[in-house]
């Protein structure tokens, strides 16, 4: 107690209360539980490229009918995504993650005792597409709408990146896996890494930041939605809506492109077509991990940049850049690693996802709250694209005896991508739907 100047008595003010707060943000943990789990997801993408020629040895398969097993994965991995993220409205992240880790894990294998064919396109096709579309950008979409306000586009950069570090984890070692002791040892590998993430989504996840009664990093306090119900309903009515706007056209089709050039082909037939150049399927696996480092490393910086400047410019120079060195990779093959292929590898990969940033900023200035299901939608067209090359880019080498039509090809496409994202014109909201008639 005190006194005042007239002799009486106050309480005295009671000190300043100490923060109880967390000194790490629990966003950043869940962002970490995200990264994680993509990686163990996205182990199965290393796998294709590597097995094309022992299936092929193995079974007799053409490269056509591998091309199409893993075009029905890539289309499915897409087409998944606007689903999983209203899915993940309805029963949290943490449920729909888990079920799909498990599917990954149980085509990855069943595959160890296919025999024909049509397993391959059921067991890596189906099983395998369902539960790495589950895991997809999508995902990384959700987790940073809902826990991250402020860095956002570096957040999502990092996240894109996780991909990237399970193909530079995984790439190598399955390389290895393969040469010494054949593709099924590689497959168990595969699935063993997706069960391995199972307990950290189990203990760290968490739904919403609500949940443990904190705002999103950088954001005000929001109470948690209700479950959203008819997940597929929803996911329809957004597509629908979207695609009632030219926007979402053009973002659709310039991520088509980028997939058809990445994962379609890159990721795809890489290694094959070094091979054929007389180059070792190890060394070439090394190159396509190499890939991996530099696309973290340009994934990361284009988040920043794009928190920066004009996505639809970012998006350009990328699309033009990656054409010319499409262009020029057939010149690069040798049966050696040089520098000039040295140098492709390094530029390939600081461009390779570092479209993912800026195409996720234009879909959230332009559909704000329902933009994680329009980004679903849009990444299904990349998948679809990367679906066609993957299986185009096959049937072309099986009749010309070699990739040099489908990269020049690739390049040309990526100049139209460079085009048509200069067309999407800036302002915020969804463009207004046509009157009818």
């Amino acid at each position: 107690m005190t006194q005042t100047t007239d002799g009486a008595a106050v309480a005295d003010a009671p000190p300043p209360a100490r923060s109880t707060g967390p000194r790490i943000h629990r966003a950043w943990i869940v962002a970490a539980v995200t990264f994680v789990t993509i990686i163990g997801g996205a182990a199965f993408n290393s796998l294709p490229g590597l097995l094309i020629d022992p299936l092929h040895t193995e079974f007799g398969w053409s490269r056509g009918e591998i091309g199409l097993a893993v075009s029905v994965d890539m289309a499915l991995y897409g087409l998944t995504a606007p689903f999983a993220a209203a899915l993940m409205d309805r029963f949290g992240i943490r449920r729909v993650v888990v079920a799909a880790l498990c599917a990954v894990a149980a085509g990855a294998l069943a595959s160890v005792w296919m025999t024909a064919s049509w397993q391959l396109m059921l067991y890596w096709g189906l099983l395998v597409g369902l539960g790495t579309g589950s895991m997809a950008m999508a995902f990384s979409a959700t987790v940073t709408n809902r826990w991250f306000v402020a860095r956002r586009g570096l957040v999502t950069g990092i996240l894109t990146a996780a991909g990237a570090s399970g193909q530079l984890v995984f790439l190598p070692l399955c390389a290895w896996i393969v040469d010494r002791h054949g593709w099924r040892p590689a497959s168990v590998t595969v699935a063993l890494a997706a069960l391995v993430v199972v307990p950290f989504v189990l203990i760290l996840m968490r739904d919403h930041p609500a949940d443990v009664g904190l705002a999103p990093y950088g954001g005000t306090f929001v109470e948690k939605p209700a479950p959203a119900t008819g997940a597929a309903t929803r996911a329809l009515r957004v597509l629908l809506d979207a695609a009632r706007t030219g926007p979402f056209w053009l973002l659709a089709g310039s991520f088509a492109i980028c997939g058809a050039s990445t994962n379609g082909l890159v990721r795809t037939h890489f290694v094959p077509a070094a091979h054929d150049h007389g180059m070792a399927i190890t060394a070439a696996a090394s190159l396509l991990a190499v890939i991996g480092v530099f696309d973290v490393i340009g994934t990361v910086f284009s988040g920043w940049l794009t928190d920066r400047f004009d996505a639809r410019r970012l998006l350009a120079v990328y699309y033009a850049l990656r054409g010319v060195s499409l262009l020029l990779l057939p010149m690069l093959m040798a049966p050696a690693v040089h520098p000039p292929m040295v140098l492709f590898i390094v530029f390939y990969g600081l461009d390779w996802v570092a479209t993912v940033p800026p195409t996720l900023a234009l879909c959230r200035e332009r559909y704000g709250d329902d933009s994680a299901i329009v980004f679903g939608w849009v990444l299904a067209s990349h998948q679809v694209g990367a679906a066609l090359v993957a299986f185009l880019s096959g049937v072309a080498r099986d009749a010309t005896g070699s990739y040099d039509l489908v990269w020049y090809a690739s390049g040309a496409l990526c100049a139209t991508a460079a085009l048509m994202v200069l067309m999407i014109r800036r302002g915020r909201g969804a463009e207004p739907a046509p009157a009818a008639g």
